[in-house]
């Protein structure tokens, strides 16, 4: 039995949804269809999820949502008579916009009408594929703090589920204890569809996207990056935290601990092979086999603040790391990497979205608190890791990495290898972060 999920790009209309349908019908073994909301048709257009927090915010600033919800009802309506579902006896989408676009009117929450692009995909695809609609906010749930409650969910997606008749279920949302609708963060159809697998022991979790699977680099940047036949869930969650989003980065977390795969196909190529995400130990114990490359990919991401700390004798000044660490959660931020030395330490922050005002919190708290002999801030810095099994065993490779760079002409700014020895991080000034991660790939012929 395997678990299967569509995004956006696969949802965003009739003749999408069609390909989704022929692909289900086409595996026999196939039981659950876990499904976004419609996306982007082309560059042009605009996401039903966007459409919905549009057509709240237009309920909070007005008494009536009519006009703001029309082009939401008029998209899934033109979906169904595409798929030839109108007037069908028990479909009734008339009924449920009616019902939504009144619940909207009535003060419904944000999370309730952000989740019901996925909703209404969940039921119509469920009345093409002639399977059961399963409302999410039935078998997720959340606990009174809002944090996903594995054991409660799993529990209710065995009472609920049948594998023998399978279901199509919106991805995205549960149901809070008081059965308010909570979301997970964008993206969170990954995570549902993995909740699924995980609580049914399924063979095999499908996610179907728009590309042929997991890429060595970023296509935007490098011209020819290869698929990653084989990767393992370690170096799967050391690129997406560098910004290779391929998968929702809270999904693997379900099925990780089952050691249930995950198989990254194209609703668009479904001949190509994809990328199988596995468990690692069974990687590392030889269970599994990829072509040989001399890392598995490289992936980085911008905008990070260094702030540099150094101190004569910090060494012998006990907790002296412990107190600059609760400044950093005192002033609400998160530390990315912490590489230091004798009297130094620097804390690597990303500084995406981040308001000066706590940056600037932060600095003075560390003067006042810990009073360095010098305290530097530089951003506008890049990060990229360069991420694989093995790189331990493979000699020169540190010495591959910097002289790709040198070549380039690139100054290095840091450089941090996790103790696994999985992957390295190198920083670099933003201005440099293509031409690097072009030196890298091509040095490494990946």
């Amino acid at each position: 039995m395997k678990v299967m999920k569509f995004g956006g790009t696969s949802m965003s209309s009739a003749d999408t949804i069609s390909r989704v349908a022929e692909i289900v019908e086409s595996s026999p073994d196939a039981r659950f269809v876990v499904v976004s909301a419609p996306g982007k048709r082309d560059r042009a257009d605009v996401k039903v999820t966007d459409l919905l927090y549009k057509c709240y915010a237009e309920r909070r600033n007005s008494d009536n949502v009519d006009e703001a919800f029309a082009p939401i009802a008029n998209r899934f309506l033109r979906i169904s008579e595409e798929l030839g579902l109108l007037g069908k006896s028990g479909f009734c989408l008339d009924g449920e916009l009616e019902k939504i676009r009144l619940d909207i009117d009535g003060g419904a929450s944000a999370d309730y009408v952000a989740s019901r692009g996925e909703y209404l995909s969940a039921y119509i695809t469920a009345a093409l594929l002639r399977r059961p609609f399963v409302d999410a906010a039935e078998i997720v749930r959340f606990d009174g703090e809002g944090r996903f409650d594995e054991k409660a969910t799993f529990a209710l997606c065995r009472e609920k589920l049948d594998a023998k008749a399978g279901a199509v279920v919106p991805g995205f949302y549960g149901a809070m204890p008081s059965g308010a609708i909570k979301t997970f963060s964008r993206g969170g159809s990954d995570v549902t569809g993995a909740i699924l697998a995980g609580a049914l022991g399924a063979k095999v979790y499908e996610n179907w996207t728009d590309v042929d699977g997991f890429m060595t680099g970023d296509p935007r940047i490098i011209d020819d990056p290869k698929i990653i036949d084989i990767i393992t869930y370690r170096e799967l969650r050391e690129l997406s935290y560098m910004g290779a989003a391929v998968l929702h980065p809270e999904s693997i977390f379900p099925v990780r601990s089952r050691d249930i795969p995950i198989r990254i196909k194209n609703t668009f190529n479904p001949s190509a092979s994809g990328t199988l995400i596995v468990p690692t130990d069974k990687f590392l114990k030889g269970e599994y086999k990829r072509k040989e490359l001399p890392l598995t990919g490289i992936a980085g991401k911008r905008d990070f603040i260094s702030v540099q700390v150094e101190k004569s004798m910090m060494n012998n000044e006990k907790g002296y790391a412990r107190k600059l660490l609760s400044i950093v959660e005192e002033c609400d931020l998160s530390l990315e990497h912490m590489p230091s030395g004798i009297d130094t330490v620097s804390l690597v922050i990303d500084g995406s979205g981040i308001e000066q005002a706590r940056i600037d919190a932060m600095l003075k708290k560390i003067k006042l608190e810990l009073r360095p002999d010098r305290l530097d801030v530089i951003d506008g810095i890049a990060l990229i890791a360069v991420v694989g099994h093995g790189m331990n065993r493979r000699k020169g490779m540190m010495s591959q990495i910097t002289g790709a760079l040198y070549k380039a002409d690139i100054n290095i700014r840091m450089i941090d290898q996790g103790s696994s020895e999985l992957n390295i991080i190198i920083a670099v000034e933003n201005c440099d972060y293509e031409r690097a991660l072009k030196a890298l790939h091509s040095e490494f012929s990946i």
